[in-house]
């Protein structure tokens, strides 16, 4: 940083000033383009101007002379660029800024301006040093570099609305599927049931019954999906909720149901066999835990865990006896091979009193299940 004082050293040379004053001739001979101005005079005229100005502007001296370097700018000159400048001359502080310009056949160009107030040791100032130069080129490549920016961003967010729009309309031919299958599978849910009404055989009457249970189960699996934003994703604690209270609340009031459910979401393709076998396991908790009318609690829980996730379906009734266990019913069948197809493991264990089910599965899909 200059020192206050160093304008000074211009003491210790002993040199005539004018023409053979060494800093006046560095100024002349300088290829940058400079001026001075007196702002003791009035408007601040230009009182001295070298001939690298005069050739960066098109102007002769005698054009210049006396006159404040306004002229320089035009109609596209900014107006928050001039006040800058003018706020700077009034406060007697340095300034640096590049300014549009114009030379004398009307051709713009960017000016690096740097004005600098040149102060006598009474703190007057006696003039205003400033020099510019041209550097067109740099803000030039600068505007075009802003200019490919701008066009590259205006790409992008054409580019993301096309998605949002596409990745929209895609949402809702998916919704539009779901809620198709969801009608279907409530049609087929009501033939079912009208059938179940007609059939007199005790067995024949409990299979179609599970049968639609499985059918219903489906059926909200594709609500859900319907109901959701996300087309790719599902949400199985939430799904559990709606399965378990459904189910629980055909059995009447006399089972207390507790649900411990933290988010889980899974890809799509796997929510069907996900809500089969919950639905198995729920139904057989209600069928053999709780004969008669006989009050219990039925706790499901959904619990993430790294990778993997658990689902724990527990009660509190009178235990699944040993022959219930090892029976190789359509049911267990059915859970068994949904298992398979979700990587999963199945562990059945007492409760004292009652029965605890619990699933442990890979939250991503397995290779095992675009097989199945």
């Amino acid at each position: 940083m200059e020192q206050p004082d160093a304008w000074h050293q211009t003491d210790r040379l002993d040199t005539e000033q004018g023409k053979g004053d060494p800093f006046a001739a560095a100024v002349r001979a300088t290829r940058m383009p400079m001026i001075i101005t007196n702002p003791r005079l009035a408007d601040n005229p230009i009182v001295f101007a070298n001939d690298a100005f005069l050739r960066m502007t098109g102007y002769d001296r005698a054009e210049v002379m006396g006159r404040n370097c306004r002229f320089l700018q035009g109609k596209e000159t900014d107006r928050g660029a001039i006040a800058l400048i003018r706020e700077a001359v009034t406060a007697r502080t340095d300034i640096a800024i590049d300014i549009l310009n114009y030379r004398k056949d009307g051709v713009p160009f960017w000016n690096a301006l740097y004005l600098s107030p040149v102060v006598n040791e009474a703190g007057e100032v006696l003039f205003f040093f400033a020099s510019q130069l041209d550097v067109t080129d740099r803000v030039d490549a600068h505007l075009r570099v802003q200019q490919e920016k701008d066009r590259f961003e205006a790409e992008v967010s054409k580019r993301t609305r096309d998605l949002t729009e596409a990745l929209a309309t895609q949402t809702m031919l998916v919704h539009e599927v779901d809620h198709r299958v969801k009608n279907n599978l409530q049609m087929i849910a009501a033939l079912l049931s009208m059938q179940t009404r007609a059939i007199t055989d005790p067995a024949a009457r409990t299979a179609m019954q599970a049968m639609l249970t499985r059918v219903e189960a489906l059926g909200t699996v594709h609500r859900r999906l319907y109901q959701s934003n996300n087309v790719e994703r599902f949400d199985v604690a939430e799904f559990a909720r709606d399965l378990a209270t459904d189910l629980v609340r055909g059995s009447g009031d006399r089972i207390r149901l507790h649900l411990d459910l933290e988010a889980v979401e899974i890809p799509v393709a796997k929510a069907p066999p996900v809500a089969l076998m919950m639905n198995e396991l729920i139904t057989n908790a209600l069928k053999h835990a709780f004969p008669g009318d006989r009050p219990g609690r039925l706790s499901v829980t959904v619990a993430p865990d790294e990778a993997y996730f658990t689902i724990k379906i527990a009660d509190d009734g009178i235990g699944m006896p040993l022959q219930v266990m090892e029976q190789r019913s359509f049911g267990k069948r059915l859970i068994g091979t949904l298992c398979r197809q979700l990587n999963a493991s199945i562990a059945w264990m007492t409760n004292d009193p009652g029965t605890i089910v619990t699933i442990r599965l890979p939250r991503e899909m397995a290779g095992g299940l675009e097989a199945a």
